[in-house]
């Protein structure tokens, strides 16, 4: 066996992989194994400074150390939900790939089979066998999702290097037979999509009663916000109608005064200025001219 050296550890692995036929899975291999050799290349590593092994529906790099880690992230991150777009674009649905990745860090030998060994590397596989990473990619939209070791996050990601947002990665400890894991999930976390929100609005499930939709619409906007009758509602009230009464002019202007009281009916005709007082019923009264 070797001395154990530091590498770079990158996994990816095909979602769903074993409910696909043979021709299917052939097919899935291909695409896996040229996204990856084209995401390593973006990212100026070429074979010569990594080690494969086929795992059938994953693959395992062993990357140099030397290699820069942070044209690896960038890559995974932008490169590769590029190139899933490109081929799914053209796939059937039976042929549609989705991967989860892993990048970690850690010391790796290799044993007289070819094999290997290492602590770091089997809690690298742990975390991509979580329940939390494959909760994570069904939830995606961009077919990928990523997870980095605690060791990377702190020796690269949470620097906020150019094109890798610290603030995009998140803490998740996974439980595994080792114990739990701590690592850093890039993008949201499974189900926050779902989780309620305080934010003053009203985000309730409407069924189908047709509430909170726009007419005519999916669903996915909200309907326009339409005060009750009364007066227009002010700015920055929210659609809230406005207190007092409601006065109606038809045919004429009103400038200036003051509106009190309990309204009945409507103005009609002509150009008012001045102010209009209204009163209780009964004691209605207006001061003012009328052109």
């Amino acid at each position: 066996m070797t001395d154990p050296v530091s590498r770079t550890i990158l996994l990816l692995d095909v979602e769903r992989f074993s409910d696909r036929d043979d021709v299917e899975q052939a097919y899935l291999r291909r695409m896996l194994h040229d996204i990856t050799d084209r995401t390593l290349d973006g990212a100026g590593i070429d074979e010569t400074r990594r080690l494969r092994a086929d795992r059938g529906d994953a693959v395992m790099e062993l990357i140099d150390a030397n290699a820069p880690v942070t044209a690896l992230l960038r890559a995974l991150l932008n490169d590769v939900p590029a190139h899933l777009r490109t081929v799914n674009r053209m796939a059937s649905r039976s042929a549609q790939i989705r991967l989860r990745g892993v990048l970690a860090t850690g010391y790796v030998a290799i044993d007289g089979q070819g094999g290997w060994v290492g602590s770091d590397l089997n809690h690298a596989c742990r975390l991509l066998d979580a329940g939390l990473l494959r909760d994570a990619l069904r939830e995606r939209p961009d077919d990928f999702a990523l997870c980095v070791s605690d060791g990377l996050y702190l020796g690269v990601v949470r620097h906020d290097h150019a094109g890798i947002p610290a603030d995009a990665f998140h803490p998740v400890t996974v439980d595994s037979k080792n114990g739990p894991l701590k690592a850093w999930l890039h993008g949201p976390l499974p189900g926050a999509a779902a989780a309620p929100r305080n934010d003053g609005h009203d985000h309730d499930d409407h069924g189908d009663t047709g509430a909170g939709e726009a007419p005519g619409g999916s669903g996915d906007r909200p309907a326009p916000q339409v005060p009750p009758q009364g007066r227009p509602a002010p700015a920055g009230s929210g659609g809230a109608p406005a207190p007092g009464p409601v006065i109606n002019i038809h045919g004429g202007t009103f400038s200036g005064g003051l509106i009190g009281g309990t309204q009945y009916g409507g103005i009609s005709g002509g150009h008012f200025s001045g102010d209009v007082f209204l009163g209780e019923r009964g004691g209605d009264r207006e001061r003012g001219e009328r052109a």
